[in-house]
Formats: structure tokens, sequence, C-alpha cells
């Protein structure tokens, strides 16, 4: 999240975490070297207190190989990735680790496990993944959701996506986020149909459904992202040139806007899984070992907004 000659929101976001108790981290199937790194240095930096899900040999051997330390980190021996998501699950739900980490096994294994009726982390809030994105040409860390779990989320699923990406904006200490909620255009129309869900959420939150944050929409993106352009079509909003969160019609647009965003602007990125019982810090296998020191660190203000809530 940022890059190394970057705006410097990075180092803000960890300096916002300084002095912050390490929140205990189940770290499943940590099996490849950039997993293990972001795990391991997120721990040197006190962000987390890894506990290491997988295989016991592995994990030490890649430790070795890469000649990172394991000083710090506890492992818990499993044989293999599926058992590694399972487990993980299983500490979060003995309160033994307070948010739970991706290492190298396939998303869909991992949340697998965190969805299972009887033995998983699900809420009464729908799952959703938000990217937390730093843009060098936009004045502050941008929210964007859904682009990861939810396909074609339905008007009561986009409603819990929506609260989801407030509740995190809250805890990175926003005092009021601004959400737009984007379509191809800005008026309602039942042609449409992610127009109809955008002017449906904004009432909702004028009758509380929706809590904490401004809403706007539906916001084409250069209105919602330029007060010009909002200004040149006379849209009149609180949201348009300052949004916080961009809520998505659906999962292909989500995607294509943050790829868009990290390939053509340069924008680097931090993934989280909201809704579960705890946050869940998902990276790509592709990361940066400092994408995923990001990841960590938005958990971890997450983990700790959640404990003062509780």
């Amino acid at each position: 999240m940022n890059r190394e000659s970057g705006t410097g929101k990075y180092e803000q976001l960890l300096e916002r975490c300084r002095g912050l108790e390490p929140i205990p981290t189940a770290v499943a199937h940590p099996c490849e070297e950039t997993a293990l790194a972001g795990a391991l240095e997120a721990g040197a930096k006190k962000l987390i207190r890894p506990i290491l899900v997988g295989p016991a040999g592995k994990i030490e051997e890649i430790a070795k190989r890469g000649k990172q330390s394991l000083e710090g980190a506890e492992i818990v021996d499993v044989p293999h990735s599926h058992a590694a998501g399972a487990r993980a699950v299983e500490l979060v739900r003995e309160g033994k680790a307070e948010l739970l980490m991706k290492g190298s096994l396939h998303t869909d294994e991992l949340l697998g496990a965190v969805v299972a009726r009887e033995t998983g982390l699900r809420t009464a809030r729908r799952i959703s993944h938000v990217f937390i994105i730093d843009v060098p040409t936009y004045h502050k860390v941008l929210i964007v959701t859904d682009a990861a779990i939810n396909i074609a989320p339905t008007l009561e699923d986009k409603v819990d996506i929506c609260q989801n990406a407030i509740d995190l904006a809250i805890s990175l200490g926003l005092e009021t986020p601004k959400v737009a909620i984007l379509a191809a255009v800005e008026t309602v129309t039942s042609k449409m149909p992610a127009t109809l869900d955008a002017a449906a959420l904004c009432k909702m939150a004028e009758r509380r459904q929706i809590t904490g944050a401004i809403l706007d929409g539906p916001l084409a993106f250069d209105n919602a992202i330029s007060l010009e352009a909002a200004k040149i079509k006379g849209i009149p909003s609180k949201v348009t040139g300052d949004p916080d969160i961009l809520l998505v019609p659906d999962l292909e647009a989500g995607n294509i806007l943050a790829k868009l965003l990290s390939f053509l602007a340069k924008a680097d990125s931090a993934g989280l899984v909201l809704g579960a019982r705890v946050p869940i810090i998902l990276t790509s296998r592709a990361d940066s070992v400092r994408s995923r020191i990001a990841s960590c660190a938005v958990a971890m203000l997450a983990a700790h907004a959640r404990r003062k809530k509780s």
C-alpha cells in the first residue's frame, strides 16, 4: 500500500498502529516465501503475533531458505493446506486468534472453512471483500468493495457490503465516511438495475437501515471522483470529489476497477474480508510483502476497534 517514493499514506497507516498491542493472528498455510515473509515481518513490526498453521517441517525449510527468523512465531503443525484452513478457523473459534490471515493456500479453500455452517465464522452479516487502495493521483485512501467475493449482489447483499466497508472506514479513524455508489450513469432508470439499487441504498441510509456514513448514488465514476465533473453535470452532493468508499455494482466492475487502478494508476492495495467473526487478511499469492504488511496494519486497527466495541 503505497510506493517507497509515494505519498506517505503507507507510513501514516503504520504510525496509527504504533503503540497498539499486536493481535494474535492465525496464518493459514504460509508455505511460500513471500507469504511467510509477510506474516513474519508484520510480526516483527508488532502488528500481529503470528500463529503459523501448516506443515511445520515445510515452514521451517522455507524460513531457512529465505533466511527468515521464526523467533516469536508459534507453529501449529498440520499435514496440508485443507487442514491448515480448518485449524486456523478453529483457533479463532477457540479465542486463541483474533485475526485470520491467508497464506499460500487457495482463497476458496480458506473461505470454505470460514463459511462452513457448523464450524465456520459466519455472522448475520454477509461476508464481503474490500480493497484499501492508495492511488497516487487521489488525495486519500480509497476503499473499493466488493471486487472479490459477491459476484452479483442483491440489494440486501449491498446493504451488508456497504455497512461492512463503513465500519472498517470508521475503525481506520474516519468520523463520517462518504460512500459513492457507482453505476454507468447518475440518473435512476429501470433499464439499469444498479441505479435502482443505488437509489434504494440512499433511502435506506435516510431510514437508518445503513448507518455511520453519507451515501450518494447512482454516480458515474467521473462524477464520484471529480468535483468538477459533478458540477458540470449539475450534481449537488457532499460525496462527489471526496468519497472514501466506492461501492461497485458487481464483482466484475469492482475487479476491473481495482486492477485498473493498480496497473494503470500504479496504485498499491491491501485486502480484507469483512462480515465474519473476525477480519480476514486476504491477499493474492502474487502480492508483495509490503502489501501484506499494509493488510495486516488495516486488520490490526479493525481488530482493536472490535475490542473497544465489545
